[in-house]
């Protein structure tokens, strides 16, 4: 799984400018970016799921909604809660519903294990959108943010929008981080090869299902992470958040960006926000353009947006002598 170096420039350099965009844009654009990075932490999540181990889960947003819900939950209305419990508390919930629901699951496979966590979502989305106590389908709202305390030092203020961006950008690149080190570990080459060829890994002595519920865990608290922040930085929780469509959307974050890449995703859901704000500016109708990229990238596309990268680098280093001598990888 080496990244090109190529590939690893340009995902460094959109690091950096990551780092230093709330220097130089506006107000509303930070929120913007905000809003991707936490939507490409959940994409990557999936990812983990469809790209390398072959679990194409249609309920996938039901570990986003159900973290976001546990940290409205957790938080009293008198004042914030500490992070130091809430997200242990959020992240443990979403495992636990992973765990849950994977048991069950990953002993399906194909169109029986899209429409069995499809199910399992949906139960969930009408529990929150059916309980008046949790704000029926009107959802719910979050009116503090956790502390970040180490005895009376406060050490983040995520009140502050700044803060709340670097909090939220070093969870984007630390989970990118801990999914890369992941899909390296003799667990990663094992659920790469249940994706390969599920009987042949059996064969050889691994048992794929604990192999697959680990994966699917794993897949399901990175999603809670996703809906912690989300909670953090819209406020409110509402039904929506467990539904179908949420699910439908973090997948065509990751067909759009790339499958099987952790960095394609993050790609699809940046290009998925910024292209769903620029045509709702251009027209009432901006559904049918989104579908119109989404087909063109699907049918000129195969290997998604980031799939790009590789190939136009590659065609600058055939216009280089001095890049040919030297190579790229």
């Amino acid at each position: 799984m080496d990244t090109p170096r190529s590939v690893t420039f340009i995902l460094t350099l959109a690091v950096v400018a990551l780092a230093i965009f709330p220097w130089v844009g506006e107000s509303f654009y930070v929120s913007l970016v905000m809003r991707m990075m936490i939507l490409g932490i959940f994409a990557m999540s999936l990812d983990l799921l469809i790209g390398y181990t072959g679990l194409v889960s249609f309920g996938h947003a039901a570990f986003f909604g159900l973290s976001g819900y546990l940290l409205a939950i957790v938080t009293p209305d008198s004042g914030p809660v500490s992070i130091w419990y809430a997200l242990p508390v959020c992240l443990a919930g979403a495992a636990l519903a992973a765990l849950v629901i994977g048991w069950f699951s990953v002993r399906t496979t194909g169109i029986y294990f899209i429409m069995i966590t499809l199910a399992f979502a949906q139960m969930l989305y009408y529990y929150f959108n059916e309980n008046t106590d949790l704000g029926g389908s009107d959802g719910i709202f979050i009116f503090y943010k956790p502390t970040v305390m180490l005895g009376s030092w406060t050490l983040l203020d995520l009140d502050n929008h700044y803060t709340l961006y670097y909090f939220i950008f070093a969870g984007l690149v630390g989970s990118y981080f801990l999914l890369r080190m992941l899909l390296r570990s003799p667990f990663g080459q094992v659920i790469r090869g249940i994706r390969a060829n599920e009987a042949r890994t059996r064969a050889l002595g691994f048992a794929t299902f604990r192999y697959k519920l680990v994966s699917f865990v794993i897949a399901g608290t990175l999603a809670g992470f996703a809906g912690f922040l989300e909670g953090l930085h819209t406020g409110i929780m509402s039904p929506a958040h467990l539904g179908w469509h949420e699910s439908g959307t973090a997948m065509m974050m990751v067909i759009l960006g790339g499958i099987g890449t952790l960095y394609g995703p993050v790609v699809g859901a940046f290009a998925m926000v910024y292209l769903q704000d620029w045509f709702q500016e251009l027209t009432e109708h901006w559904l049918l353009l989104m579908g119109g990229f989404v087909i063109a990238v699907v049918l000129f596309l195969p290997n998604g947006i980031a799939g790009l990268i590789p190939q136009l680098t590659g065609r600058l280093r055939k216009k280089s002598p001095a890049a040919q001598e030297n190579g790229d990888e």
